[in-house]
């Protein structure tokens, strides 16, 4: 049975803040929970402290409920018991400060190195040689330069005042304008070059059927990657492309952009180390940005030692 002071505090919010009944019903949800641990406690709803909000809330964090459910929890709560400050019911809110524990933050997907190579290294015989030096181009800057999915929509074919990017291919690097408009260069390597030189051989053929309107010229004259109809290249449709392209390679899972940007970070610091490098390379304005590859270069390092230590297998206690 629903607290009678929780049921005015629903009435409240169902008929005069006209909250949605969804709303309500997980307020319900939440505030019943409350009013039990409150009687486990042996405490009335209104002489709850902020002590028990914190025990409460660990509770539920120790039974696996995740940092955001917590917060969301929290927040009915702090809502409830405003209210009964608002009602001259309780002095204090004893949920004000208490704050849900911090939700881990998942660690980037980055492919393994063999998948990232055949992918980058993969030829598809059947496409339209247009549409697949484009593609391929596209994958070998993603991969080879960490490059994000906004910069490289971005690069134009020429450097000039007005342009967001462009490529530099006899230095081998990319100039482009990353996030804050924070200008920087970046390798991009002798495969990425090589791949864009053989798309810009093609690029101004355009496909069958290319149209002749004033907006196809203006892309030719300064896009870098341009689509169907020889206007810039969205991110969408590079997103579509590379999943389609990543399963069309024989990889188990559609690839997205931003995962070959990972894949980078991650290879790189595997072989390097260098963490500070890889911070410049990728742009990241804070260093604690870029220590995040380092959990993934770990795991790296685990799985390979649960594969092949002799002694990674053995049960405690055993000397086989």
């Amino acid at each position: 049975m629903t607290d009678p002071l929780v049921q005015r505090y629903l009435d409240h919010v169902r008929f005069e803040k006209r909250l949605a009944e969804r709303t309500v019903t997980l307020y319900t949800l939440d505030l019943d929970k409350l009013a039990g641990h409150a009687a486990e406690a042996g405490v009335g709803l209104t002489a709850v402290q902020p002590t028990h909000i914190r025990r409460w809330a660990a509770q539920m964090h120790s039974g696996g409920r995740s940092g955001r459910g917590i917060a969301l929890i929290l927040s009915g709560w702090r809502g409830f018991y405003a209210w009964l400050g608002h009602e001259g019911l309780v002095g204090v809110n004893p949920v004000l400060h208490v704050r849900a524990p911090k939700a881990a933050k998942p660690l980037p997907k980055a492919l393994n190195v063999d998948d990232a190579v055949q992918l980058a290294s993969f030829q598809n015989e059947s496409a339209n040689p247009w549409l697949e030096a484009r593609d391929a181009a596209i994958v070998e800057l993603l991969y080879g330069g960490g490059l994000r999915l906004a910069e490289v929509t971005g690069l134009d074919v020429q450097a000039s005042e007005r342009a967001r990017g462009w490529l530099d291919l006899q230095a081998g690097e990319a100039h482009v304008l990353g996030k804050g408009s924070k200008r920087r260069i970046v390798p991009v390597g002798a495969q990425a070059v090589a791949a864009v030189q053989r798309w810009l051989l093609v690029r101004d053929q355009g496909l069958p059927g290319w149209s002749s309107s004033p907006s196809a010229g203006q892309a030719l004259e300064g896009a870098l990657f341009i689509g169907r109809h020889g206007t810039r290249l969205s991110a969408q449709s590079i997103w579509k492309r590379l999943q389609s392209r990543s399963l069309q390679a024989g990889l188990a899972v559609p690839v997205h952009p931003h995962m070959l940007r990972h894949s980078f970070a991650s290879h790189v610091l595997q072989s390097s180390s260098d963490l500070r490098g890889v911070q410049e390379l990728l742009g990241h304005a804070n260093i604690s940005t870029t220590q995040i590859y380092t959990r993934l270069d770990f795991g790296h390092l685990t799985k390979a030692y649960d594969a092949a230590h002799p002694r990674a297998h053995l049960k405690p206690g055993s000397s086989k």
